[in-house]
């Protein structure tokens, strides 16, 4: 029989990773929706439980997706529709949810010259941005993001949507900017930050490999610390009434920039 009680333990464990405190003691985190969980199913992540509402469960690929996780051996919770929707935080919701296991690097085990480059953001607090980050750096082909300081949590339910599923296959590190510090001379990267005081276009400098694209805080941009560590400091020019860009775009127009580079479009403008 389902559970039908959202007093449940099981349930209110899960309902407990809405917290970061829950997701951090438990190192889980809870993701909910067709797509998303079958790119953790795809892609290899550890998946603990499948939550499902079989009356909520209209489509047949989810129905087929629930089959071949079961044949794997993956625990399966039944819940009814009401149990389902006390742990979603979906308007609809579409009766499949996963607790996954959190996959979580150390910088000393990642090495600098896979992919096209690392991310290196520093104290980013919004969710949103970061799964937007995660989202962007999988579509260039980066090996991961380093959070560097106190930052907003990766497996935060925003972060996870954001993402688009980006949270499973980019490698999520967390140091300190001393920690970034012996790891970049260790492993002799470029690092490159951005700031609209910088002096340099940043479609005027070549990006050597392996390079490290260093991104600030929304309010305040790269600490002084921070700003001494880089290798090159650079602008992205603006001609409107906007004094700055949001840090998921900005870091974005970089992304690609290094992209376009390393596929031998859009010359340096010398």
């Amino acid at each position: 029989m389902p559970i039908s009680s959202k007093s449940n333990e099981r349930i209110k464990q899960i309902r407990a990773l809405r917290h970061r405190k829950d997701r951090d003691r438990s190192g889980l985190f809870f993701i909910e929706g067709i797509r998303i969980v079958a790119e953790a199913a795809d892609l290899g992540a550890g998946i603990e439980t499948l939550v499902i509402a079989p009356d909520l469960l209209e489509s047949r690929f989810a129905q087929e997706l629930v089959a071949r996780l079961r044949g794997h051996g993956v625990p399966v919770l039944d819940v009814t529709d009401d149990v389902f929707r006390s742990i979603s935080l979906k308007e609809g919701p579409q009766g499949i949810g996963a607790v996954v296991r959190q996959q979580r690097f150390r910088l000393g085990d990642v090495r600098a010259g896979k992919g096209l480059c690392w991310v290196a953001l520093e104290e980013v607090a919004d969710p949103g941005n970061l799964g937007t980050i995660l989202r962007t750096a999988d579509a260039v082909g980066a090996s991961g993001v380093i959070l560097v300081g106190s930052t907003t949590d990766p497996y935060d339910p925003e972060a996870v949507r954001a993402s688009m599923g980006a949270i499973f296959p980019q490698r999520v590190v967390e140091a300190s900017l001393e920690e970034l510090a012996t790891w970049k001379r260790e492993q002799g990267c470029f690092l490159v930050g951005t700031s609209d005081a910088a002096g340099a276009d940043y479609r005027d400098i070549a990006y050597p490999r392996p390079v490290v694209l260093f991104m600030g805080s929304e309010r305040q941009g790269l600490s002084d610390a921070a700003v001494a560590l880089t290798d090159m400091m650079v602008q992205i020019p603006m001609v409107g009434h906007s004094d700055s860009l949001n840090l998921a775009v900005a870091t974005g127009v970089m992304l690609y920039e290094i992209f376009n580079q390393r596929q031998g479009r859009f010359p340096l403008n010398t």
